[in-house]
């Protein structure tokens, strides 16, 4: 019996007849491609839109105007880079039925761009989306809490200059993120994480260990204090008034070099002490107080210093600044700890003369007049003073029984939560609350 040839042939290979082809585009494959390329393209940069000042909230602990007007800043620069690509896009789209292979070549280039420029916008819009809707979660109050330890820290550093200064503005912004040890990106620093953009403002990373355990923030301090070298332009010079101190104390020049290479992490640690007191050198040795191998060893490229010298350096600062009977307790912890058989993994170079190279950054970093600092002396400008002590011992009293710390600044009430911890007259739980609770006030 003879086949229907025709008969056999599948229902679905009859392109031609379907009636929905042209309303699938299927027939114009080639336009509506470039129309949703441009379309996709146009609702993507208008999507990522500014940020609204009352988008996260507007309780103390939510962005300030300044910070999103900030950020917005940003957006909208890198949405007008976008947007110049994105009308080029759409004009090469729009023709693209008449163009030949060169012009089709070029709406893969340009499509190409677009995707690659439009991804960098949104990482910039995704990183603050991020850090601030933070503020709307159950750890916003904590994180309010750093703000305003950071804060105080810049208000104690700029009201005592010698002479007054631009006021840096927006102010430091903390925010959660884990990690071993709390972080900083200063004013001005180019960020991948924005594209190699500015960022517009000091960001503070802490991590939630952290945040959960009050008394080990004297990181806080460190992280600010880089932030304060950078905004008082310390930053390129330092080295060099390193270098001269050492030259004063007929110390080797090798000797400097490591110093100079050191600066950064040396100022954030110097200052911290300066801003809260033996607290910090307690919470310091709670950082680098690790193996003794780890803790005494010695690279020729690490831009902190060699643990196991960084503690006895801030000793030192403390009894300059007249805390000789606590320098002296962390001083006999920190031999018992890293007795002499342990120093001698550092190289006998590096070790040699070691008090007067730590006088000479002393002298160079605290105790040396700037002209940045208004003609003061870093020592001059902050300086934790044995009546502040007194008054961190109340405050200690107060966080155990939840009462008001009054008019005593943030800053101090990390030491005040590492005193109550030691006195354990309070449990960890109920410093913790407080501590946070007296921020928040």
């Amino acid at each position: 019996m003879a086949m229907n040839v025709v008969a056999t042939i599948p229902v679905a290979t009859k392109v031609k007849s379907r009636p929905d082809a042209a309303a699938a585009g299927s027939g114009n494959a080639l336009p509506f491609f470039a129309v949703r390329t441009a379309v996709n393209a146009r609702r993507y940069v208008t999507g990522l839109r500014a940020f609204r000042e009352d988008e996260f909230g507007s309780g103390p602990e939510s962005p300030s105007r300044s910070h999103i007007q900030a950020v917005n800043r940003l957006i909208e620069e890198a949405r007008k880079r976008q947007m110049v690509e994105d009308r080029r896009l759409a004009a090469v789209a729009g023709n693209i039925a008449k163009a030949g292979d060169a012009g089709r070549a070029l709406l893969l280039q340009l499509k190409e761009r677009n995707q690659a420029l439009a991804s960098e916008t949104e990482k910039i819009w995704e990183f603050y989306l991020n850090l601030f809707g933070q503020r709307t979660g159950p750890f916003g109050h904590w994180l309010r809490g750093i703000d305003r330890i950071a804060l105080d820290c810049y208000q104690a550093v700029y009201l005592g200059l010698g002479r007054a200064r631009s006021i840096p503005s927006p102010v430091p912004f903390a925010y959660m993120e884990a990690g071993f040890g709390p972080a900083t990106y200063r004013r001005g620093v180019k960020l991948s994480k924005l594209g190699q953009r500015q960022n517009p403002f000091p960001l503070v990373k802490v991590p939630f260990h952290r945040l959960v355990n009050p008394w080990s923030l004297g990181a806080v301090p460190h992280e600010v204090a880089h932030n304060l070298q950078n905004d008082l332009e310390l930053w390129e010079i330092m080295p060099h008034r390193i270098k001269l101190a050492f030259e004063r104390h007929k110390l080797p020049e090798r000797n400097a070099e490591v110093w100079a290479r050191w600066h950064k992490e040396t100022y954030a640690d110097l200052a911290g002490v300066l801003l809260i007191g033996p607290a910090y050198v307690g919470s310091l040795m709670d950082v680098v107080g690790r193996s003794r191998q780890q803790t005494a060893a010695y690279s020729d490229e690490a831009v902190h210093p060699t643990p196991i010298i960084r503690v006895p350096l801030n000793i030192r600062l403390l009894e300059r600044m007249g805390f000789g009977e606590d320098a002296q307790a962390f001083r006999r912890a920190w031999d018992m700890l890293y007795p002499a058989s342990v120093w001698r993994q550092v190289p006998d170079w590096v070790r040699a003369k070691l008090p007067q190279q730590i006088d000479a950054a002393l002298d160079a970093m605290c105790f040396t007049s700037f002209k940045e600092y208004g003609g003061r002396a870093l020592a001059d400008v902050v300086r934790f003073q044995p009546k502040h002590a007194a008054l961190v011992r109340e405050a200690a009293a107060r966080l155990e029984s939840g009462t008001d710390t009054g008019v005593l600044p943030e800053r101090f009430l990390i030491a005040a939560a590492r005193i109550a911890l030691i006195r354990k007259k309070a449990a960890p739980e109920i410093i913790h609350r407080n501590f946070y609770e007296t921020l928040g006030r």
